[in-house]
């Protein structure tokens, strides 16, 4: 499936967009951290939950957790939201 990757990650996948596959949304971000190690732990916290500060879209609908069920023909989106004063 395509994954979009932030700006803010891109230093991990060097590029905007790549491939990652898995069954579930959990097993495609692992998939992710096997090509480019140390991405998960920025999308995802110690209780194994999306961090609060990261959304994640698949196919245009948030993805409120890991178990979200995915196939080969989806979209994924990762969004890290902007803060500040």
């Amino acid at each position: 499936m395509k994954v979009l990757i932030p700006s803010a990650l891109r230093s991990y996948t060097e590029r905007g967009e790549t491939e990652a596959s898995g069954a579930t949304l959990g097993a495609a971000l692992a998939d992710l951290e096997h090509q480019y190690p140390g991405i998960r732990f920025r999308v995802v916290d110690e209780q194994d939950r999306i961090r609060r500060h990261i959304r994640i879209f698949v196919n245009g609908e948030q993805a409120r957790d890991l178990a979200q069920p995915l196939n080969g023909t989806d979209e994924v989106i990762i969004v890290q939201a902007l803060s500040g004063g």
